[in-house]
């Protein structure tokens, strides 16, 4: 019985890491390109492109779940992305010597390329310039775009979850927990003990334990729904800059704002420093404000989309060569790299969150 789970469970997570290249495949004996495949997966998009099938007449079908495209353009503009990639007209370009193509509706004066859209010109056309970058003007574009509506998937789940622990919690008083709240719980007392109480002191690490839990937790939901390319399609969103940013500035904001007198004084009358290299340490107190989130941001951007870049490649080495036999070996790795990114996506949010704890603590620390 134990061995037939383990088949079933090897065979579940192949056919996983392998989907997003299935999709990705070519019916007529077109050479796959595999590094177009690997930057649709990890990039935002207007659209959540699910799967790609044949049908009976040998045509290609999309299944994709279309997302509402909000543009602040001389007014409000709403409508859905399914007008501008399937209502629209695909418009054949050849961009730096190399073919492409972009979505484009004349009647909306719209397109997208390469997920960024522009408004067309008088023609209904966009305009290149000589490295291949779009020249027409850009509205404010406030759209739901994939990474969004992930967004708002796992703020959901996670509040459903943590409810559910709640009320756990409640029902059983004193008992010992059951359920879910027996597996949060030791994460818990964990973030309490070894990091907000390590790194903020015993005097002050409550005030910033729901800010610690929530990052921790947040980012740990992320990192395992961005594991799923199934999800349907495959969301990145802690392998995205603007989302990895947003959650650097939460940590410098409270670390800013949090910060007493001895840390102002550190950084504008650094202690033991003659005051004639002050204006050198000066500047550079006030950059590592900066530089501390800033590292926060490029870690957990760089280590999430590395590990999606590894696990797409190596799956891709089986249609670059065009042979089945290298799946013997990509398949394998592919699969040790899966469950590494398992341990990755737990360890990066332990970082993320206790480099938060660090930085805080070092904002609320008394004198020594």
């Amino acid at each position: 019985m134990l061995d037939k789970t383990l088949k079933a469970f090897v065979w579940m997570v192949v056919l996983l890491l392998s989907a997003p290249v299935f999709s990705g495949s070519s019916s007529d004996g077109e050479p796959v390109d595999v590094t177009e495949m690997i930057m649709h997966h990890i990039k935002d998009a207007h659209e959540w492109h699910v799967l790609t099938y044949t049908d009976d007449n040998d045509g290609k079908q999309h299944v994709s779940i279309h997302l509402p495209i909000i543009l602040l353009d001389d007014g409000l503009k709403v409508f859905s992305s399914e007008k501008l990639y399937h209502s629209g007209e695909v418009v054949e370009v050849t961009v730096h010597g190399k073919k492409d193509h972009y979505y484009a509706n004349k009647e909306l004066g719209y397109a997208v390329f390469h997920e960024t859209i522009y408004k067309l010109n008088q023609e209904g056309a966009l305009d290149f310039d000589e490295e291949g970058h779009a020249t027409n003007a850009k509205p404010y574009d406030f759209s739901i775009t994939k990474n969004v509506f992930a967004l708002f998937f796992s703020s959901i789940l996670l509040i459903v979850l943590m409810t559910a622990v709640v009320k756990s919690y409640k029902n059983d008083g004193m008992h010992p927990p059951r359920g879910l709240a027996r597996f949060v719980e030791p994460v818990v007392v964990f973030i309490r003990d070894d990091i907000a109480k390590a790194n903020i002191g015993e005097a002050k690490y409550r005030k910033y334990m729901p800010y610690l839990l929530s990052a921790f937790f947040f980012i740990w939901i992320n990192n395992l729904l961005g594991l799923i390319p199934i999800f349907p399609g495959g969301a990145n969103l802690t392998g995205n800059i603007s989302f990895t940013f947003a959650l650097a500035a939460c940590t410098m904001l409270i670390t800013v704002f949090s910060g007493n007198k001895h840390y102002w004084k550190h950084i504008f009358a650094t202690p033991g420093v003659p005051w004639l290299l002050l204006p050198i340490m000066i500047p550079v107190e006030l950059v590592g404000i900066f530089a501390k989130p800033f590292a926060l941001m490029v870690r957990l951007f760089a280590n999430i989309t590395a590990g999606h870049i590894i696990i797409l490649a190596l799956t891709g080495i089986i249609f670059t060569f065009g042979s089945a036999a290298w799946s013997g070996l990509s398949i394998p790795m592919s699969l040790f790299i899966g469950v590494l990114e398992l341990l990755v996506a737990f360890l990066q949010a332990f970082i993320f969150t206790m480099l938060s704890a660090l930085f805080i603590g070092e904002a609320v620390a008394e004198e020594h």
